[in-house]
């Protein structure tokens, strides 16, 4: 049974007054806020961001802003119910849609938080991470960890527009983030064919003893052929799904946010576990239905959503064709301090 904890009005105003003085605050007024029962109480909303909302305005800010204003043009994803001026779309997960023009160069620096770049649109553009030059194609996923060189150019001729998503927000409360900026990197130039496949590498990349990071390009191609082959040799599968890992360890790519991708057949429905972490999803291709708790989100190509924890979650395509969608979640963050959970009913609720 719960008791009827004190109100922080039913103090003494001197009382009050005193404690403020002394930087103290009672916690028996708060406690069922910090440590609510059962199951937590996310102030986190479910959002959508269209993309044919955010496209004319990235153009906009790329005629009003040039990239040595900028640095990195960005029009961050916040969250309402988390004040849209801490720019998180979740409590770990930042987002942003970054716009570099044919020419630009955003410059080179490196960064506390872990980072990736999901290609929206565009071709001509790449990014050069610790001297290794990744060419951008739509759907491709690009790492850069904490503490990595990496700068972006466009050697293009077409706007090229890609998603960040950064643990900038833990990083941020833990007061631990930083940018250092740096000279231009002396790029070195790979082939387009994966560099890391069937076990086989250069001894080159070998010899870089990054056992953490042996890749920084995920190409869309590879993992969009991957999704292709479960659905036809596993046509009974509940979902189609692959992970983003680490080849070498088989942990996830990076430390803090995991990553998948999902492939809905043809007017498929799948429903995915009630989860901890909150979910984020980005459309690579078709349309689906995003049923979040009771509410339904229309996406299409480029759009992308959240969902808090503990949301129910399922997914739809509504055409005739494959849909396929990206995901990025907060479970390798939890799972590392033991958090993490599933749970099929929560307070007494199916």
């Amino acid at each position: 049974m719960d008791l009827q904890l004190g109100r922080l009005e039913d103090l003494p105003q001197d009382y009050r007054d005193e404690l403020e003085k002394n930087n103290l605050v009672p916690l028996w007024p708060s406690l069922r806020d910090v440590m609510p029962p059962l199951t937590p109480r996310p102030k986190s909303q479910i959002t959508l961001w269209p993309y044919k909302d955010i496209r004319p305005l990235l153009m906009q800010a790329g005629q009003l802003t040039p990239i040595e204003k900028a640095e990195r043009r960005v029009l961050v994803l916040s969250n309402p119910g988390l004040d849209i001026t801490t720019m998180r779309a979740s409590p770990v997960i930042y987002l942003g849609m970054q716009l570099i023009l044919p020419g630009e160069i955003a410059p080179n620096h490196r960064h506390t938080p872990n980072a990736v770049r999901l290609i929206v649109e565009g071709r001509g553009g790449y990014t050069t991470v610790e001297g290794e030059k990744c060419p951008m194609e739509h759907g491709d996923l690009i790492l850069t960890p904490s503490g990595m060189w990496h700068e972006h150019g466009h050697e293009g001729d077409e706007p090229v527009v890609w998603l960040d998503i950064l643990d900038l927000p833990l990083v941020y409360y833990a007061e631990a983030t930083y940018v250092e900026e740096g000279d231009d990197q002396a790029e070195r130039k790979v082939a387009l064919e994966p560099t890391y496949h069937g076990g086989i590498v250069p001894v080159k990349q070998f010899a870089r003893n990054q056992a953490d990071y042996p890749i920084l390009r995920y190409r869309w191609v590879d993992a969009k052929r991957v999704l292709e082959n479960i659905a036809q040799t596993e046509p009974n599968t509940d979902i189609v799904q692959v992970a983003y890992v680490n080849p070498e360890t088989g942990a996830d790519c990076q430390k803090i946010i995991g990553y998948t991708a999902i492939m809905l057949r043809a007017n498929e429905t799948v429903h995915l576990k009630r989860r901890s972490a909150a979910q984020v999803f980005h459309m690579i291709e078709g349309e689906i239905s995003l049923v979040i708790d009771d509410e339904t989100l229309p996406m299409g190509k480029s759009d992308t959503a959240v969902a808090p924890a503990f949301t129910h979650v399922s997914l739809t395509n509504r055409s005739n064709q494959p849909s396929f969608v990206f995901v990025a979640d907060e479970a390798p963050f939890q799972k590392k301090l033991g958090l993490y959970s599933e749970r099929e009913r929560i307070d007494g609720k199916a």
